[in-house]
């Protein structure tokens, strides 16, 4: 936990480091591709870079624990770690890593703060970060263990592919090889790493909206400028083989009797769509709410799916799509439209400002937000914000 020296200067500093860490991380960047430019091919993302996402999750990610710890200083932020460690893990982030980011992230530290950082400040900021560093690497190691093998990429092979919507494509991959597969929870992603056009390997992360153990399937949005999507959509044919790694992510649904909600809106329904599917083939008796936006039904990826899924158990399905459709809501979701439980659980995925604005409206109808879980598809700026 935090040092009784260090409480007082990182409280102190706090208000400085956080107006500034938007600038220190995109120099601490800079000065890491500059050193590893080998980071770039097959574990950071090129898009999310110029896009600025990165350096903001990042940016909020070291914002939000060194906050936890001035407010709570003989606690970690176990939510904020998990979801970090989880996807580090999807990307086969390693211990020795966590050195080369300390030492360009406080070179560029120091860079940035240099008229006002001093021996002591450096200290507790330093202390702040091996305590981040040194939980991250626990849960990672753990996570890493629980697996059924010790791979980070596997090569499974596309056994269809198939149109979902209008703007996305489902993969089911099967096996390429014999290493033993872990079984995936639902809601988790994997990674599946592409190599582009240019030689250069890109990750990115899917959630699967079904997984039996010898089968696996994600739907991909093509995405405008999307290397990845469009690599997938346009380069990748059944036969073809694809890097994976297991599945991780810790918005899974959670055991209970009370009522469920799915919230969703695009792409967004692939977490919910895997998590309904479990409640389906376990015959739930829970109350369930499946809630989707979508530009038209048209445009819904895993309408079939989704739609089958909710009748097998009698779910409350409701729409809200922008064009008119018989048995649907016009414009956006609002839960203030809805007999929402207030002894429920909420699972959310869809864009941030859709996700912010549910969020709100289920706080309002009285979930507490500690039975409010969401994914964020790419780094999570939630934390930045």
């Amino acid at each position: 936990m935090l040092s009784e020296k260090s409480h007082p200067i990182i409280e102190a500093t706090l208000p400085l480091v956080g107006s500034r860490i938007g600038a220190i991380t995109a120099d601490f960047y800079q000065r890491l591709f500059v050193a590893h430019p080998e980071l770039l091919d097959g574990l950071f993302s090129r898009s999310n870079q110029r896009s600025g996402d990165q350096q903001r999750a990042l940016a909020g990610s070291i914002a939000a624990f060194a906050t936890h710890l001035v407010n709570n200083p003989e606690t970690l932020p176990e939510k904020v770690l998990s979801r970090i460690a989880h996807k580090h893990a999807s990307l086969g982030i390693t211990e020795d890593q966590y050195g080369v980011v300390y030492e360009h992230l406080f070179a560029a530290i120091a860079a940035d703060l240099a008229e006002v950082i001093t021996p002591d400040i450096a200290e507790a900021w330093t202390e702040v970060y091996w305590l981040m560093a040194d939980a991250l690497i626990k849960l990672e190691k753990d996570l890493y263990a629980s697996q059924a093998n010790n791979k980070m990429w596997m090569p499974w092979r596309v056994a269809a592919k198939e149109p979902a919507g209008t703007d996305a494509i489902t993969f089911i991959l099967e096996p390429a090889d014999d290493t033993p597969v872990t079984p995936a929870m639902p809601g988790q992603y994997i990674s599946v790493k592409v190599l582009l056009s240019d030689g250069l390997r890109q990750v990115r992360q899917y959630s699967l909206s079904g997984d039996t153990g010898t089968s696996r399937t994600f739907t991909a949005k093509l995405n405008d400028g999307g290397e990845v999507s469009t690599a997938l959509h346009t380069g990748v044919e059944p036969g073809d083989v694809l890097e994976i790694s297991n599945p991780y992510g810790e918005i899974t649904l959670k055991e209970g009797v009370g009522p469920v909600i799915l919230a969703s809106a695009g792409i967004g329904c692939t977490p919910t769509a895997s998590i309904l599917r479990s409640l389906a083939e376990t015959g739930t008796d829970r109350q369930v709410l499946v809630l989707h936006a979508e530009k038209s039904i048209e445009n819904w990826a895993l309408s079939g799916q989704m739609t089958a899924d909710a009748a097998r158990i009698n779910a409350d399905l409701q729409l809200w799509l922008e064009s008119p459709h018989p048995g649907t809501s016009q414009g956006f979701m609002s839960l203030r439209e809805v007999d929402v439980p207030a002894d429920a659980s909420l699972y959310l995925c869809g864009p941030l400002p859709f996700m912010k604005k549910i969020r709100d409206e289920a706080i309002d109808a009285g979930i507490p937000s500690t039975r409010i879980h969401y994914e964020v598809f790419g780094p999570d700026v939630w934390l930045a914000n």
